[in-house]
């Protein structure tokens, strides 16, 4: 009977251990990282006073989100929430009274305002290539296509070497050479 216990006990202390270990589980920077960046910005506009009023943060964030450029990550994430005239949902409360509370923006991000609506975390910056750094054999033509377009060069190729061929003999004008490190001075 005693020998029973022991190894209940055993199993109570692994499973609780186990938990910790899994409860620490790191976070992922990029999840979520529209919302937190301009949530950020916002609360950071405002007063003391204002950052306790759930009324003025409402307010306060349609009228940010007004002034957001159209086509953008941000105003995604507005009309997400629905701070903008044309928005299909009202998710504000769920924005407003959490930062009224003195909740992180991450917490009302990644967990109130994502179960309210899954889209919002999955807004993401893209992330430039460096094409100095990167083999451009290696990325794909949709990568390659981005680069051109993102430098305001024609896209109108079919084959994956004539992307790189545009890249490279464009390359110049747009991206400074890279800094060897390893020259020392003399």
């Amino acid at each position: 009977m005693q020998s029973l216990s022991y190894f209940t006990l055993l199993i109570v202390i692994t499973l609780f251990a186990f938990s910790i270990v899994q409860s620490k589980k790191a976070v992922d920077e990029t999840h979520c990282e529209v919302c937190i960046k301009t949530i950020g910005t916002f609360f950071e506009s405002l007063t003391d006073d204002e950052k306790t009023n759930p009324e003025k943060i409402e307010k306060g964030f349609k009228k940010f989100c007004s002034k957001i450029k159209v086509d953008s990550k941000e105003h995604r994430l507005c009309y997400y929430i629905g701070a903008l005239e044309t928005s299909a949902t009202y998710a504000i409360g769920d924005l407003s009274k959490p930062l009224s509370w003195g909740i992180p923006i991450e917490k009302v991000c990644r967990e109130r305002l994502s179960k309210t609506n899954p889209q919002i975390c999955d807004l993401k910056y893209e992330k430039q290539i460096d094409v100095n750094a990167v083999d451009l054999n290696k990325l794909k033509v949709k990568d390659l296509k981005k680069i051109l377009s993102d430098w305001g060069e024609s896209v109108d190729f079919i084959e994956k070497s004539e992307f790189i061929k545009r890249i490279n003999e464009v390359k110049d004008k747009y991206v400074k050479p890279a800094v060897d490190t390893n020259k020392k001075d003399l």
